[in-house]
């Protein structure tokens, strides 16, 4: 793979980032907003999560990316409940959220080499 194939790559891969972290924040508005500006924000972050989503999947495999994002909305949102709102963390939380991390990056990893692959031509 090219050094500037794989620079556009990485800005994807940021997109999806930023995307989950915004997932966050509209997940956690769903569950805590009760005024007006509150909802706004929520609806806002939905746009920009789906928007900065939608993007890097016009390059990215749409499955992975969708992985990546789900994975890391899902380990951001539980430990903005516990770090914020003081939602109880278990022991089985934390090594199932381990779990689906390590699936996601496996994932990521897996399609990176998948990607270089196709572009040398090996199938």
């Amino acid at each position: 793979m090219s050094r500037r194939t794989n620079e556009k790559l990485n800005v994807e891969w940021g997109k999806v980032v930023i995307a989950a972290f915004f997932e966050v924040g509209w997940v956690i508005g769903l569950k805590h907003a009760s005024l007006w500006w509150e909802w706004m924000i929520t609806i806002i972050a939905i746009a920009v999560s789906f928007y900065l989503l939608i993007q890097a999947g016009k390059r990215l495999p749409v499955g992975t990316a969708y992985a990546v994002f789900v994975g890391l909305g899902t380990a951001g949102t539980v430990s903005a409940e516990f770090l914020l709102f003081g939602e109880p963390l278990e022991i089985i939380k934390v090594l199932l959220i381990g779990l689906l991390l390590a699936g996601v990056i496996g994932l990521k990893l897996v399609t990176s080499e998948d990607q270089s692959q196709h572009e040398k031509g090996v199938e």
